[in-house]
């Protein structure tokens, strides 16, 4: 039999659609007993060698689970068991990865902690959730936050010295792997912070695998294929593409860096046909000149968390070319036949977050799709209900802007030791996603803002979302990419908008008046409320974000603050 591709047969994937047992603990289990390629490279890892250049490594599912046998027999050897959470404080890649796959066989709980995470916050946040042991690729300076008498860790060690253990050494349990139950508990994953301290979101065996059945089917799974990870690990993004595609066998490289330096060499050298990421990474590939030979694959990007941008999406998907199977009829141009190969590529948006479980809206943008901005599509198959919502739990008629709620098996078991926490998220059934929205008579939902970030004016609520849509599609010849954002006004008659600007390197004005003037033509064209004033963010401490890449609106209010008012400092 020919290994020279990983894809499991359709008939493997179509059995792990009614798998009972399959789950987010022993998804790479069931690839092994039932991929027929398993010497066959799946994921793969990179590194630069001595000339600069990009060099590949591809793992088959056989070395994967050599190595996490490897890294479990230490784990189970420094008393690592069944229930107990252990942070995995180390870079983004591949090595969290095998880590997790590690320490879900053996029925502990992977805490997984982004490496950018500030050590005041960190220490805080594995206090909170009670690590018996800490994973570091430099474990020195969380250590050295534990003073002598403090309770702490059983173990803080470096990722190396797992790496180096011996694969002979140390046994593993009677059971192996473990056989987890539909409740669970296989992963913690925090959330971006965005809004205030990282959430310890709980992810369960079965929970997070509901819903993802039929991407076994649907997912795109051709012989030539190949997917590009930048979702961090750390987010549920990052492991529900991991749990599809090696349950697939489709190869996958992912990779710690998401900035485009980094990344538009890789993309060159492994040539995907997808790209999944975050936002963050689809507004620098779409900033100055396009990665033309870097995406000149691509079919599909995905996105997932916060909505993009159109202004960004649209230039991305000129690039790549669509394959005749790839493209649904009603995508192709009137009087085109079916087995047309198009040039371009495909957008899918999708709203979600780890308390989700998974995107559970998407909405696709293709170079002939019509500008909708700010919509997040329908709700997905496993949805049983998504609502706008008043304060009181009721539905809002549509139209009328509300709470975005959800009722789908998908979401989160709840926060790992906070109750109250995941009380204040539910609401009449309905879990309530952090957003207001709007939802259409056909159904199509509108995603205007994070509760956290409504500007609440004296004339009324202003949503930032559709604001930074003008700002970056219409003005783009002036933005890259924004933040409109809150500030109190004069004489404390309510917040008015304001927003931090991201230039273009070719902007033709960096005047902040004559960039006022501009960005408020546009607003008002559209019919939308104009802004009180603009800054610019010269440097990247002007547009902080968070470990996650998401710009800190929380921040950026703290610094402005007294912008529009009598307090603010001389220019």
């Amino acid at each position: 039999m020919s290994v020279s591709s990983p894809i499991a047969p359709l008939s493997v994937r179509e059995k792990f659609m009614t798998e009972p047992d399959l789950g987010a603990g022993n998804f790479l289990q069931y690839a092994l007993e039932n991929n027929p390629n398993l010497d066959a490279p799946l994921v793969y890892d990179h590194r630069l060698d001595e000339r600069g250049h990009v060099a590949l490594r591809g793992y088959s599912l056989r070395e994967l689970a050599s190595i996490r046998d490897r890294f479990a027999r230490w784990y189970w050897a420094n008393g690592v068991r069944p229930g107990e959470p252990v942070a995995l404080y180390i870079s983004e890649g591949l090595q969290p990865i095998l880590h997790f796959l590690a320490l879900t066989s053996l029925g502990a709980i992977p805490t997984l902690v982004n490496d950018a995470m500030p050590i005041p916050t960190a220490r805080r946040y594995l206090d909170h959730v009670g690590v018996v042991g800490v994973v570091a690729d430099d474990p020195r300076l969380i250590a050295a936050t534990y003073r002598p008498g403090q309770p702490r860790p059983r173990f803080i060690v470096p990722s190396s010295e797992i790496r180096a253990h011996d694969p002979e050494s140390g046994s593993l349990p009677p059971v192996y792997p473990y056989r987890h139950a539909p409740d669970d508990v296989v992963a913690l994953i925090h959330s971006s912070g965005t809004t205030g301290t990282p959430k310890s979101t709980q992810v369960a065996h079965r929970q997070f695998w509901v819903g993802k059945e039929s991407r076994m089917v649907r997912f795109p799974a051709e012989p030539y294929d190949r997917l590009l990870s930048l979702m961090p690990h750390t987010h549920a993004g990052g492991l529900s593409y991991l749990l599809t595609t090696i349950l697939l066998g489709l190869p996958t490289l992912t990779m710690g860096s998401w900035r485009r330096s980094a990344v538009e060499p890789v993309m060159e050298a492994f040539q995907p046909t997808m790209v999944a990421s975050f936002p963050r990474t689809f507004v620098e590939l779409a900033e100055g000149e396009l990665p033309v030979r870097a995406a000149a694959k691509v079919h599909t990007w995905f996105n997932t968390g916060d909505g993009a941008h159109y202004g960004h999406i649209r230039r991305l998907v000129q690039l790549g070319e669509r394959p005749s199977g790839l493209i649904q009829p009603w995508l192709l141009p009137p009087g085109a036949a079916e087995d047309t190969v198009l040039p371009g590529s495909r957008f899918i948006d999708g709203l979600g977050s780890s308390e989700m479980g998974m995107a559970l809206f998407g909405q696709v943008t293709t170079p002939e799709s019509e500008r909708d901005d700010r919509c997040v599509g329908l709700p997905v198959e496993v949805v049983e209900k998504a609502a706008v919502l008043d304060d009181e739990g009721d539905e809002v008629p549509d139209g009328t802007v509300g709470y975005l709620g959800v009722r789908t098996p998908t979401r989160t078991p709840g926060y790992w030791n906070d109750a109250a926490l995941t009380k204040s998220f539910e609401l009449a059934g309905y879990w309530l996603t952090g957003d207001v929205a709007i939802r259409k008579p056909d159904g199509r939902f509108y995603h205007l803002d994070r509760t956290a970030d409504v500007i609440q004016t004296a004339e009324g609520p202003v949503y930032s979302l559709p604001l930074e849509e003008v700002l970056i599609a219409d003005c783009a010849e002036l933005v890259h990419d924004c933040a409109v954002i809150a500030v109190p006004g004069p004489a404390g008659g309510g917040h008015l908008p304001i927003a931090v600007l991201r230039l273009q390197a070719d902007s033709p004005t960096r005047d902040t008046k004559e960039l006022l003037d501009a960005v408020n033509q546009r607003l008002a064209a559209a019919e939308l409320p104009l802004l009180s004033a603009v800054f610019v963010a010269d440097r990247e401490e002007d547009y902080p974000t968070g470990p996650t890449g998401k710009v800190l609106k929380r921040e950026l209010r703290t610094r402005h603050a007294t912008a529009l008012t009598d307090d603010a400092p001389a220019a």
